[in-house]
């Protein structure tokens, strides 16, 4: 679909599409309702906007439908953790561990490009953190994964 495409849809249509890039039903009605975008740059620019305006409640009901890091995953997630390898896998898997006790929920990164070294060493930094922190790094990473994956959802 491109960006007139996504332009056309019907509300429904366009917050669940809206949905598939991020689980935040605040943040799918946000933006659906600031249709029509003129290009993909538009459509970030809202999710932007839109992300400045998500309570934290909203941030954890997005972060529910991401699967941990180094957890063997399909579709678009299993795309952007292509870094992971089995010898990455298992310290991720432990890391995240630690991360969700430590913060109470998932370790989100934006994973595109990054190897699973590099993954791990982010959360293994990030366990330093405190919660505000922590909040505002994971909430600035969700929004990331978001706008890539709103660019292809208009096939930018």
């Amino acid at each position: 679909m491109n960006v007139a495409e996504f332009n056309a849809l019907p509300a429904a249509d366009a917050e669940a599409a809206l949905l598939s890039c991020c689980g935040s039903r605040a943040f799918a009605a946000a933006v659906a309702a600031g249709r029509p975008y003129a290009s993909a740059d538009a459509l970030v620019t809202a999710i932007d906007s839109a992300f400045a305006t998500l309570a934290w409640p909203d941030v954890l009901e997005a972060m529910e439908g991401h699967p941990r890091i180094g957890d063997r995953v399909t579709g678009a997630s299993a795309a952007e953790q292509s870094g992971v390898t089995d010898g990455s896998r298992a310290a991720l898997v432990a890391g995240n561990a630690q991360y969700e006790e430590r913060f109470g929920h998932v370790f989100l990164i934006c994973a595109t490009g990054l190897s699973g070294a590099d993954m791990l060493a982010a959360l293994r930094e990030r366990l330093n953190n405190d919660p505000r922190t922590e909040r505002s790094v994971a909430t600035r990473e969700l929004r990331s994964i978001t706008a890539l994956r709103a660019r292809k959802l208009v096939g930018a």
